[in-house]
């Protein structure tokens, strides 16, 4: 019996704009500390890294500098607004809930590799009505190890019930298309998402523009692994 194939999609600016939640909690974060406010265009491209970059980041922008102890408790409080915000503006992309019922409908294993904490990736697909199509959506503290580490994602193929070898990933930035090379996984760029250059600039296997353009990919690059 073949093993199905396995599609795994990062989270944040490849299924959803996440971005309309992020940066008002962000900004709500750092206002405790007298900081400017910050903008999506500014610290977009480094939300696939994770929340404490995104911290680090707005200070940077603020030229301030924080201590790893002050980055741990603003941590700790943007992590309690967001979980009670996680999806006030958040929605998935045009075309997500329509291509992930396509693949859902031809036998694929779906599944979520995620920098964001795993409590909240759940959280944020349940709300989205959406978790139950995915067979593993583990994130950065699943493991002792994250993306762009290829374990990360080799790990969550093995969960989800597929195989490394019968998979293709999709993502929207660097550390996404950086994790599937590492993980010698074929990988799909959307070039819609928070990559801080043109996706093409990383040397994706096939850039898409819109979710009704993946089936057919990912079935020829199936077709050709």
């Amino acid at each position: 019996m073949s093993i199905k194939p396995t599609i795994v999609f990062d989270l944040d600016g490849t299924l959803a704009d996440t971005m309309l939640d992020l940066v008002p909690v962000l900004n709500r974060t750092i206002a405790i500390q007298g900081l400017k406010p910050v903008t999506a265009e500014q610290v977009g491209h480094v939300s696939g890294k994770g929340i404490k970059p995104m911290i680090k980041l707005a200070y940077t922008l603020n030229k301030k500098s924080i201590s790893a102890q002050m980055v741990d408790e603003l941590f700790d409080i943007y992590l309690k607004d967001y979980t009670n915000n996680i999806a006030v503006n958040t929605r998935f992309f045009e075309g997500v809930e329509n291509c992930l019922k396509i693949f859902t409908d031809d036998n694929w294993i779906l599944a979520v590799c995620t920098n964001k904490p795993v409590k909240l990736a759940d959280k944020l697909l349940r709300e989205l009505g959406a978790h139950q199509m995915f067979s593993a959506v583990p994130g950065f503290d699943s493991f002792d190890y994250c993306k762009p580490d290829a374990r990360h994602l080799i790990k969550t193929i093995e969960l989800a019930g597929g195989s490394a070898s019968n998979a293709i990933m999709v993502g929207d930035s660097q550390n996404d298309i950086l994790t599937a090379q590492n993980a010698s996984i074929p990988v799909v760029a959307v070039d819609f998402g928070y990559s801080e250059h043109p996706v093409a600039t990383y040397n994706p296997d096939q850039i898409i523009s819109n979710f009704d353009q993946l089936y057919e990919t990912a079935v020829e690059m199936m077709e050709n692994i």
